[in-house]
């Protein structure tokens, strides 16, 4: 068992200094938008329509309250990147909650084994 907690704790130790590691966070996700206009003689009225965009959305829900904005072209490339953190971020803690969680359990087997009376024959 004191081998198989070590293991986890070293395994935790890992999760932790990625943790640090991380950088900029941005729940959500990403869309591209193509919208048509007001202008009856654009391109976008042809046949087959050539829409404007791509226009990138940003949606998450934060505290219960959704949340959308625009993102410019130019910027979506760092905005993935902070959503892939984001998504490390979850994966990470919940390593960290399954490595906890068995070091719990093997803990309170390894007391209850201690803690039982000796049998006697």
């Amino acid at each position: 068992m004191a081998t198989r907690v070590q293991e986890l704790r070293r395994r935790i130790e890992r999760i932790q200094q990625q943790l640090l590691e991380l950088g900029d966070l941005r729940p959500g996700s990403l869309s591209e938008q193509y919208n048509v206009c007001g202008n009856p003689r654009c391109r976008c009225k042809e046949d087959p329509p050539k829409r404007h965009g791509p226009y990138y959305q940003l949606s998450w829900t934060r505290a219960k309250k959704s949340t959308t904005r625009f993102i410019r072209k130019p910027d979506a490339p760092t905005v993935k990147q902070q959503m892939k953190n984001y998504e490390l971020l979850r994966t990470l803690v919940e390593d960290w909650v399954d490595a906890s969680i068995e070091i719990c359990e093997l803990k309170l087997k390894a007391s209850r084994t201690s803690s039982r009376p000796a049998r006697t024959t």
